[in-house]
């Protein structure tokens, strides 16, 4: 049975894009990367953005996670909008409000396992790190690997490590780009299996950044870039 929230038409969504527009100057002219684009997603919705490389898809996650800046229109967080903060303000609503998951895991190769998914709730100054990110690591299954620096684990693994570390801080909205391109079908399958649970028992709101068809059709959503443009929302 649907619960009251969902049955509110008027509910403000998790993440708004409106008009949002990416240009950047070139020699030979402006370039534009993402022109007009405009969606809303709601609150624990999961959403695939699909499209050919070079579509823009890489650049619509950085502007939604405000580590870039649009040209034009704006992203809203929670009823938000991200580019009104400063720098700071955006850092701090990624801290509070956004899990990353990277195709290429982005773990520190100086860091354990346990310290990689530790640092974002240091960072954040949670006064318990180390609780929270044991049992993290816990539910993706490498309770036993703690110690263990990147180096000492295997691609599926480090991206295990990379879900802990993208969960732990209990974010609003997840965003994920290739997050299997990096691994071997059998893996990558596992991988996308865990996210998904966890992403499911957080009632996470997911964007999922990806060329594979078959792993876009198990969100709830497809939205389809193209040349920059949306062409099927």
């Amino acid at each position: 049975m649907p619960d009251a929230a969902s049955l509110d038409t008027n509910a403000r969504p998790a993440l708004e894009v409106t008009a949002l527009g990416k240009r950047v100057p070139l020699p030979s002219g402006e370039l534009t990367i993402l022109d007009d684009i405009g969606f809303a997603i709601a609150a624990g919705d999961s959403v695939a953005i699909v499209g050919a490389s070079g579509s823009g898809k890489s650049t619509l996650l950085s502007l939604m996670a405000g580590l870039d800046v649009p040209s034009s229109g704006e992203v809203r967080l929670d009823g938000a909008a991200m580019s009104a903060l400063d720098e700071d303000g955006r850092a701090k609503v990624r801290a509070d409000k956004v899990g990353f998951v990277f195709q290429s895991f982005q773990l520190l190769p100086s860091l354990t396992a346990l310290e990689n998914v530790m640092l974002p709730l240091e960072l954040r100054g949670d006064a318990d790190a180390e609780g929270p990110a044991r049992a993290t690591l816990a539910k993706v299954g490498l309770a036993e690997r703690l110690t263990h620096y990147p180096r000492q684990l295997s691609g599926g693994e480090q991206q295990r490590v990379a879900l802990a570390r993208a969960f732990v801080t209990g974010p609003s909205l997840l965003l994920a780009d290739e997050p299997t391109g990096n691994l071997d079908t059998h893996t990558g399958e596992a991988v996308i299996e865990l996210l998904f649970a966890m992403n499911t028992d957080a009632g996470t709101t997911l964007v999922l950044v990806t060329h594979d068809e078959h792993l876009a059709a198990r969100c709830s959503r497809v939205l389809r870039l193209d040349g920059g443009r949306l062409v099927d929302a």
